[in-house]
C-alpha cells in the first residue's frame, strides 16, 4: 500500500502543508510499524508549522498524537502483537497513514476507549493530568482559573477538576463556547470577548482571587492571570495561542509573591513507566465517566491545512481529529 503524509518543506501558514507520498520501511530493533486510524490536532502543531518552534528535520510532518493498529514488530519487542490497538503522543510526525515508532512510546488501548477518542486525548488528556496533579496539584475546596475552557484541554480540565472537588472558573470566546464549558464542569464561565476577565473573576471569588491559573493563551492573558491570583498563588503557563510572553519578567511575580512554571508534557512522560501510569489514570477516568472527551469536529487527514485554518481562527470546539 502506498503511504501518504502531510509534509511542510518550509515554515509558513497552512498553505505550506502538502499531501505527499511517504516511505515507511520495516521496523528495526525495538520498533513497531503502526497504521494510523485517527490523528489528533493540537495548537502546538501550528507552532511547529509556522517555525515558531524549531523543526527536528529539514522537512516537517506535523502532528503530536494518534491511534492505530500494530502491523509489524521489530526484534526485541515484547508485550505487543500485530492487530493490537495502540496510541501515542510524540512532538511531531503523526500526520501520516503509517509510521515506525519506538515500542516504549506506545500505550495499549482498552476496549472502553475508541480510536478517535484516544487520538484526541493522548496529548491533551496527559497534559490535563500533569497540570492538575503536578504543575499545581489542585485540591478539594480550592478555586482555579482556566483559560480556553472550551478547548480540547480546557474541557478535560473542567471535568477532572470538578471530580476532584475543585471550583473551576473558565474563560471562553462567545456564548456557544461559554455554554459548552459550563456543561463540562465549570462553576463560572466568563466570555472574554465581552470585556476584561479580571473583574468578573474577582467578583466570583468575593475579591479573593484564585489559587492557580492554568494559562494556554499567553500574550493576551498573562497580565490578567497574575491579577487574578491570591497572594502566593501559582501561574501555570502551558501554551501561547495568542503569542509568546516576550515582556514577562520575574519581577512581575513580586506583586503577590507568586510562583510560576512553564511545563512541557514530554518531561512528565519521559519514561515508559511515567507514560503508561499517566495513561492508565486517563483511560480509567474515561471508562469511569469522570471524563467525557468531546471530539468537536473532524477532517480527512488529506485536508489537514483546512483543519489548521479552523483551529487558528478559533472556529473549533473541543478536540479535532484527522481521519486517514
Amino acid at each position: 500500500m502506498g503511504e501518504k503524509a502531510i509534509i511542510a518543506r518550509e515554515p509558513g501558514g497552512p498553505e505550506v502543508l502538502e499531501w505527499s507520498d511517504w516511505e515507511v520501511g520495516a521496523p528495526g530493533p525495538g520498533e513497531v510499524l503502526v497504521r494510523h486510524t485517527a490523528v489528533g490536532l493540537n495548537f502546538i502543531d501550528t507552532y511547529f508549522r509556522s517555525g515558531l518552534y524549531p523543526w527536528p528535520n529539514d522537512v516537517l510532518v506535523p502532528g503530536g498524537e494518534a491511534a492505530g493498529v500494530v502491523e509489524a514488530l521489530g526484534d526485541g519487542v515484547e508485550g505487543l502483537s500485530p492487530g493490537d490497538r495502540v496510541a501515542y503522543t510524540l512532538p511531531n510526525g503523526s500526520c501520516c497513514t503509517a509510521r515506525l515508532l519506538p515500542a516504549d512510546r506506545l500505550v495499549p488501548l482498552p476496549d472502553a476507549v475508541s480510536d478517535e477518542v484516544a487520538a484526541s486525548v493522548m496529548l491533551k488528556g496527559l497534559t490535563a493530568h500533569y497540570l492538575i496533579h503536578d504543575s499545581f496539584p489542585a485540591q478539594d475546596g480550592q478555586t482555579v482559573l482556566v483559560h480556553a475552557a472550551a478547548g480540547g484541554v480546557g474541557l478535560l480540565l473542567g471535568q477532572w477538576l470538578a471530580a476532584k472537588g475543585v471550583r473551576a472558573i473558565g474563560t471562553a470566546g462567545g456564548p456557544d463556547k461559554v455554554a459548552l464549558a459550563r456543561a463540562h464542569g465549570y462553576d463560572t464561565v466568563i466570555d472574554y470577548r465581552a470585556g476584561d476577565f479580571v473583574p468578573p473573576v474577582m467578583e466570583a471569588t468575593s475579591g479573593e482571587g484564585v489559587e492557580a491559573v492554568y494559562d494556554s493563551v499567553g500574550r493576551d492573558t498573562w497580565r490578567g492571570s497574575l491579577a487574578c491570583l491570591k497572594q502566593r498563588g501559582m501561574f501555570v503557563s502551558f501554551g501561547q495561542s495568542s503569542g509568546t510572553l516576550d515582556d514577562f519578567r520575574m519581577s512581575d511575580l513580586a506583586a503577590g509573591s507568586f510562583s510560576a512554571n512553564r511545563p512541557v508534557l514530554f518531561h512528565y512522560i519521559a519514561t515508559a513507566e511515567d507514560l503508561r501510569g499517566r495513561a492508565a489514570d486517563l483511560f480509567a477516568a474515561i471508562a469511569d465517566g469522570v471524563l467525557t472527551p468531546k471530539v468537536g469536529q473532524s477532517w480527512p487527514l488529506s485536508d489537514t491545512a483546512d483543519a489548521h485554518r479552523a483551529l487558528e481562527g478559533r472556529a473549533t470546539t473541543g478536540a479535532t481529529v484527522l481521519i486517514p
